[in-house]
């Protein structure tokens, strides 16, 4: 495979990755690299990243609906006001990836934001979206990085300000998901998506 786009079923053409099982097509297409706004949507997504660490997206992908009915919906203000009772039933969720460090990480950026004037996460996060007009759009998933420049400086200032669990990896991947960069291949049919309207979901 030259890890250019390739032609699915229907005709169009996407990235590799968005055609490799039936659950990435619509989160390729309709979610991924589409701006993400507003406190509550980015933390989810923040949080989603680091506990994909280690993992595949695609089992994250797939324990979303669990992981959102038990952290709250990701309204930071509801998960900062979990109890140590909230925590023992993380930890005994089947729905979600119980990891100790990964659920007491959740816990503690969410009291840590809480805290953030409205609007700051939000702010902070998009100060960091590289000028598109200096990226040219990759042609093959070997031209799209790990990390950048943007990524390595988006996390130091998160954990400057006590965000855990979060590295320049997890960061750019964070920065592709929401749109701060378009990371879709040059001839994919998702290409350009940061062009449409925000998303929450």
């Amino acid at each position: 495979m030259s890890g250019g786009p390739v032609t699915g079923a229907d005709g169009r053409a996407r990235c590799p990755w968005g055609l490799s099982t039936e659950d990435y097509v619509a989160y390729h297409d309709e979610e991924w690299g589409r701006p993400v706004h507003g406190d509550d949507a980015l933390f989810e997504r923040l949080c989603l990243e680091a506990f994909q660490s280690g993992l595949s997206w695609i089992t994250i992908l797939r324990r979303r609906e669990g992981f959102r009915t038990a952290f709250a919906g990701f309204v930071i203000g509801s998960v900062a006001a979990f109890t140590d009772e909230d925590r023992e039933r993380l930890l005994a969720d089947e729905g979600i990836i119980r990891n100790r460090a990964k659920i007491d990480a959740t816990l503690a950026n969410a009291r840590t934001l809480a805290g953030w004037r409205p609007g700051e996460l939000t702010e902070l996060i998009w100060s960091f979206a590289p000028d598109p007009v200096t990226r040219p759009a990759p042609r093959t998933l070997a031209d799209v990085p790990a990390v950048t420049d943007e990524s390595t400086a988006l996390a130091k200032e998160l954990k400057k300000r006590g965000i855990r669990f979060i590295g320049p990896t997890t960061a750019y991947a964070l920065m592709q998901a929401c749109g701060l960069v378009d990371d879709h291949l040059l001839g994919c049919v998702a290409r350009g998506a940061a062009q449409d309207a925000p998303t929450r979901a």
